[in-house]
């Protein structure tokens, strides 16, 4: 509470909080408060990822912030009534957010100020720490920022995990009038929602991040790339480049320095195909989204054939920290050659889905079953997909795998954008692999034969097997298509969509009408 009685009230503007009623409790608690005379600030914030309790309010008390959720708007008379303007009991108080267990076990980095700041406030986001970061790179410079970066160990977080500091010297050794920083913000995974919290949460963040890499490679201009199902995400960016470039943190000469670098938001239409980057320069460049093919790499011919940088959004955020506290520290942080942290998104049938932060090393069954707390339904799991809708499913078997880059590769896996998707013992995992299927040849581009052709006859041909016809042999013809597709493919969507078919398949082939797996003893 302010000196002048005015007490401080954290309200959720997240998509998700805001599905769940975020918006219907805020205008409750304004209500309540006029008829009860009390002076209060709602601040819209963004989640702090523990989606169950979405809306999830926060005051601000003495004791420092109480949680309550998930409120709705009829819950609010019973807590003026129980005086949670001062942290009073109530069966909806969670207590302080930090100590809840799910946010107590992780190490958040990218995620430290989601949920905690106003994103639209400049001045919150430095009281928390932002452009520290920014600050040290003007005073490094670029070839040094480069040299941070790969100190640090980041590989890109999109997917392919290519190493952050390669594609950047890449960039800053090639020879033009102009360069660019694309931010693929093109979320479209599912079970994914990290870029969406932290645009809607931290979009500072972002900010500083693309400014430093414009900074590291000699880029003036930058475009964040996102689709038009991200409303509030657009919002928060655009308001958010906005506040910045009144700041002169965005613009000609920014914080004062040499060094000039812009950007805005461009928003595409949703296609998934766009995900991938060089379709999605095409459609950055107001063309129809469709796979280049490489060489030329981006960096050297990208964005309207000019040197460009493309990260998603979790690389670009994770380097603020890494200017601010040193590429050593961040490098501490991991397993092999996976460093730092990996905000990990826990969806589909669990029961206490969310954002996860924490350094690569944790296995799959402690994210499922200890952080998750298993299904939803409280029927065992029977598997997880992992990397969105082309990611392999792992059987419950294969839980001890350690959340890195290399040991899900060496099991055909992917960790791709960080999203998991549970599923209980009551999932056709064949009709499963048939949705792989039908979901690439609905989003291809068509650009190469093995994606548009052979999604196609992988439908056809997981119909025959679910008929039950001729089983082994279409089952045969399958894994000779995938095998084609997976080497034969332009892009990941083609090449990729054999992993769910061929994991469903390897490890419950009872499912496709063949006989079940065997268990076999360790030798």
């Amino acid at each position: 509470m302010s000196a002048t009685g005015t007490v401080r009230i954290y309200v959720p503007k997240d998509a998700c909080a805001i599905a769940c009623g975020a918006d219907e409790v805020a205008e409750a608690i304004a209500a309540a408060a006029l008829t009860r005379k009390q002076p209060i600030e709602i601040v819209r914030n963004g989640s702090r990822g523990m989606l169950w309790l979405e809306p999830m309010i926060e005051v601000v008390t003495d004791e420092g912030r109480i949680a309550y959720g998930p409120v709705e708007a009829g819950d609010v008379d019973g807590l003026f009534a129980a005086g949670f303007l001062t942290g009073g009991a109530h069966a909806l108080r969670i207590g302080k957010p930090e100590e809840h267990p799910f946010l107590a076990k992780q190490t958040r980095l990218t995620f430290a100020r989601c949920g905690i700041i106003d994103p639209a406030s400049y001045a919150d986001y430095r009281a928390h720490g932002g452009y520290k970061g920014l600050e040290r790179a003007l005073q490094l410079g670029p070839a040094e920022i480069i040299e941070e970066v790969k100190k640090s160990g980041l590989r890109g977080r999109g997917g392919a995990g290519f190493p952050t500091a390669i594609k950047w010297k890449t960039v800053a050794d090639a020879k033009a009038d102009r360069k660019y920083i694309v931010c693929n913000a093109d979320e479209g995974d599912s079970g994914t929602f990290a870029d969406r919290m932290i645009m809607e949460g931290d979009p500072f963040e972002l900010i500083e991040g693309m400014t430093i890499a414009g900074i590291a490679v000699g880029a003036t201009k930058g475009y964040v790339y996102t689709r038009s199902e991200y409303p509030h995400a657009i919002w928060a960016m655009e308001k958010a480049i906005e506040v910045a470039r009144a700041h002169g943190m965005l613009g000609v000469n920014i914080a004062g320095s040499a060094y000039s670098f812009d950007m805005e938001v461009r928003m595409g239409a949703g296609a998934y195909v766009c995900g991938e980057e060089t379709a999605l320069l095409d459609s950055l460049e107001g063309k129809r989204g469709t796979v280049r093919a490489k060489p030329p790499l981006p960096a050297h011919k990208g964005l309207f054939q000019k040197p460009t940088v493309i990260n998603n959004v979790l690389s670009l955020t994770a380097v603020p920290h890494i200017l601010a506290d040193g590429g050593e520290f961040y490098a501490n942080f991991g397993m092999g050659r996976s460093r730092g942290t990996m905000p990990i998104q826990i969806a589909g049938n669990v029961k206490f889905g969310g954002l996860f932060e924490t350094a690569f090393g944790i296995t799959l069954g402690e994210l499922i079953n200890d952080i998750g707390g298993g299904t939803a339904t409280g029927k065992p799991v029977k598997a997880a997909q992992v990397g969105g809708p082309l990611g392999a499913y792992v059987p419950t078997w294969q839980f001890d795998l350690p959340f890195d880059y290399e040991a899900f590769a060496a099991k055909d896996a992917l960790i791709g954008h960080g999203g998991i998707v549970v599923f209980d013992e009551s999932a056709d995992l064949a009709k499963m692999a048939r949705f792989a299927m039908e979901f690439c040849s609905v989003e291809s581009c068509g650009k190469c034969t093995p994606c548009r052709i052979g999604s196609t006859r992988g439908v056809e041909l997981m119909d025959k097997i679910i008929a039950g016809e001729r089983v082994e042999a279409n089952l045969a013809t399958l894994t000779d298509l995938c095998q084609t597709m997976k080497l034969g493919s332009l892009c990941a969507l083609g090449g990729f969509t054999p992993y769910p078919v061929l994991s469903a398949l390897n490890h419950f082939p009872e499912e496709f009408g063949a006989p079940p797996r065997r268990l076999e003893a360790a030798e």
